[in-house]
């Protein structure tokens, strides 16, 4: 069994530009990998694609992303040998930490390897781009500007070091919806260059005055029990708090230790899946 680690991500920015001819979206996001992480495990077989979860809100046919990547280097290679996939799923599911997204990278990755195709990460890359927006960045991982409709990849230097929680309250939320509620005039638009800026200069406090989700409002106006975790997780002591994707989970960046219990235990009270993570923000190189 060959096991390749899937970790989450979170939009330090988010911005729509506009609707594109294709009917995707215009974005220009700024994405970091964090160390919260499904667990994927690799194993050869006879023929067909096969994915084991505990979890049972993953699909274990088609609609799961990671066995669309299987099914891809199948087809593109023509390999006629077969796989098991087995996901440990760490991530909350439907989130908005490409939890999914991260599980097709790694497949990808992983299946590289495992069938001993030897190519590269911009090769396996644009291989993710047919799957979804965001596998391209969870191939690379690490911290980047991604524009396009997200498959375009700016690769970034990581943040600084500080401890990130994340708050998933017991919702669902449909991207499609909220997209197709949003309006990029009364957007509240993130300014990405301050951001870049920020992180080029190692400088925490203005990665939290720049931290920005022009899909948050939409999200917090379909689902308030978003904007109630943001305001409590700042009553509790985060020194910045944005949503991550279409939400709905909610992350706050701390840069003192001290303060995670109290800002952790805080939330608990009413939110059921807390986390309180490290940011990884380098890219890892393929095994």
């Amino acid at each position: 069994m060959l096991y390749v680690k899937a970790p989450a991500k979170i939009n330090l920015t988010l911005d729509v530009l506009y609707k594109r001819p294709d009917n995707y979206h215009e974005i220009e996001m700024i994405m970091t990998t964090v160390d919260l992480a499904d667990r994927i495990g690799l194993q050869g077989t006879a023929k067909g694609i096969h994915i084991q979860s505990a979890d049972r809100f993953v699909p274990n046919d088609s609609r799961n992303l990671a066995y669309q990547a299987a099914q891809l280097i199948k087809d593109t290679f023509n390999i006629k040998t077969g796989v098991i996939i087995s996901l440990d799923k760490q991530i909350p599911v439907a989130a908005g930490l490409a939890g999914g997204s991260s599980d097709a990278a790694a497949t990808l990755k992983g299946l590289n390897e495992l069938w001993q195709l030897n190519l590269s990460l911009d090769e396996l890359a644009e291989l993710g781009a047919k799957i979804g927006s965001d596998v391209s960045f969870c191939v690379y991982g690490g911290t980047a500007l991604a524009t396009g409709r997200g498959e375009v990849i700016e690769e970034l230097p990581a943040p600084p070091h500080c401890w990130v929680i994340l708050a998933k309250p017991s919702l669902g939320v449909s991207t499609a919806d909220v997209y197709g509620a949003f309006d990029p005039d009364k957007a509240d638009h993130p300014d990405t260059q301050a951001m870049i800026a920020a992180l080029r200069e190692g400088d925490y406090e203005a990665m939290c005055d720049n931290l920005g989700n022009a899909l948050e409002s939409v999200t917090m106006n379909m689902h308030p029990e978003v904007g109630q975790i943001k305001e409590h997780m700042l009553k509790f002591g985060a020194d910045a708090v944005l949503m991550s994707g279409s939400g709905p989970t909610v992350f706050g960046l701390v840069n003192q230790e001290a303060r995670i219990p109290r800002i952790y235990n805080g939330l608990r009270g009413f939110c059921s899946e807390v986390y309180a993570v490290r940011l990884l923000g380098d890219r890892e190189p393929l095994a």
